[in-house]
This record gives C-alpha cells, structure tokens and sequence, in this order.
C-alpha cells in the first residue's frame, strides 16, 4: 500500500515560517490530487491545500496568501511552504488524497506557533 510520511513541522515563533514534505512511497503525486490537512487539539481534521496532478492549486480562507504547496513529481513529494504562521496555525499536519483520503493516514508533522 502507498505509504505517505510527513516531515518539517517543529517550534516556531508568531510570524515566522516552515516548510513540510510529505514523500509519497508510490508514484501518486503527479496522478492524484494531493492534499495537506491539519488536526488541531480538539477540532476536527480539515484541508488547507490541494494541488492537482497538473499543478493547479486550492487554498482554504484561512492560509490563502499565507501558505503555498506544490510538488515534485519525480520524488513523489508535496510540499507546503508555511509563511507568515499565526498561532491558530498550531496543528499536527498530514497530506493524503483529494477529496477522498486513503482510509489511512501517516503520523503527521506538529506545527506550534508560539512566542
């Protein structure tokens, strides 16, 4: 089965910026939508950004202009580049498929946004 494992996520300041990768073990990426989703204590899971196959991309509200994935089809990896984080931004964060994730999920990345 594919296997998606996220990294990059760690302590950052209000402001400040990081990086996730999420390497996909199959050649999915530049085949299926891929998307990144956060889990924040107590909320329910939602996605944040999708990008097709063709590189088209979708933002939600809250991370438009702020966040930017992309991808590299010959690694099997996406990317989201986290600009300008806020501490509602504080989430474990995991890629999986759009918009029907695999019944499974990797372990996720922990984003802390805090002074």
């Amino acid at each position: 089965q594919v296997q998606l494992v996220e990294s990059g996520g760690g302590l950052v300041q209000p402001g400040g910026s990081l990086r996730l990768s999420c390497a996909a073990s199959g050649s999915i990426v530049n085949i299926y939508v891929m998307g990144w989703y956060r889990q924040a204590p107590g909320k329910q899971r939602e996605l944040v950004a999708s990008i097709t196959g063709g590189g088209s991309t979708i933002y939600a509200d809250s991370v438009k202009g702020r966040f930017t994935v992309s991808r590299d089809n010959a690694k099997n990896t996406v990317f989201l580049r986290m600009n300008n984080l806020k501490p509602e931004d504080t989430a474990v964060y995991y890629c999986n498929l759009v918009p029907a994730p695999l019944p499974y999920w990797g372990q996720g990345t922990q984003v802390t946004v805090s002074s």
